[in-house]
């Protein structure tokens, strides 16, 4: 009798956590002061699943790393709160290709739990023991993409170790990106903006952090896995894993 309490009483403490964690990440979604621009790509990103995936809640201190615009950056403000801490980190390229919607986005203090950071990408300098999650969406793959112009051209060694030393230990490392044929490694990064989800779970894995859990929300069979992630055939609707690790 004494077990069937207990468990009842942990079902319990479960589900009365979770319920205002969820409908903390749904009032964020549904935000009225998020753009129409935004909310038209929610349905393609699914942030409100994200979210929960990755186990944000109010407090929380949370970096968006190559964040550009900063569109997770609004939905993650919102979300931890005014107890909470956001910072976009960007290096110059990203926030060049990204001035005006960062003037609308963050102007006016408009969201004040918000710090906008422009870093060298191979020296982020982030305080440590820091954030509770890091999260890098559809820009893993650009740690291994070299323009003609050398961009970005970035240590990928100091650029991991100072995501891991940034981390507060049992923090979280949330990648999102898109899919490339398995068994291609990092070459597809260059010419079609994408990584194998296989390679990324090895590079990454060998970094200091263990792979917790995996998410198919965003994963598109019908994707041509062969084509340039800006093609008009797959622009918006390619295949994308999603990969939730632990900073050991």
């Amino acid at each position: 009798m004494r077990t069937l309490v207990a468990l009842c009483v942990a079902v319990w403490l479960t589900t009365a956590t979770a319920q205002p964690a969820a409908e903390v990440i749904r009032r964020a979604v549904e935000t009225p002061a998020r753009s129409a621009a935004d909310r038209e790509r929610d349905a393609r990103d699914k942030p409100a699943e994200l979210m929960a995936f990755a186990g944000i809640v109010p407090g929380m201190t949370i970096a968006d790393i190559f964040g550009a615009g900063g569109y997770y950056t609004e939905l993650f403000s919102y979300a931890v709160d005014p107890t909470g801490r956001v910072l976009l980190v960007n290096n110059m390229s990203y926030r060049n290709s990204a001035t005006e919607e960062l003037r609308t986005r963050l102007g006016n203090n408009r969201l004040g739990n918000v710090e906008h950071r422009l870093v060298e990408a191979s020296y982020m300098r982030l305080p440590a023991n820091s954030l509770d999650l890091a999260v890098i969406v559809m820009s893993y793959h650009d740690l291994y993409y070299v323009d003609e112009r050398g961009w970005p051209a970035i240590d990928v060694e100091r650029f991991f170790a100072s995501v891991h030393q940034a981390l507060k230990p049992g923090g979280h490392f949330l990648i999102v990106d898109h899919t490339a044929a398995p068994g291609s490694g990092k070459a597809s990064a260059q010419d079609l903006h994408r990584i194998d989800p296989q390679f990324a779970m090895e590079d990454i894995s060998g970094r200091g952090f263990v792979l917790e859990k995996s998410w198919d929300g965003l994963r598109n069979p019908a994707d041509d896995l062969g084509k340039n992630v800006f093609d008009s055939a797959v622009r918006g609707k390619t295949d994308r894993f999603v990969h939730l690790y632990r900073k050991r």
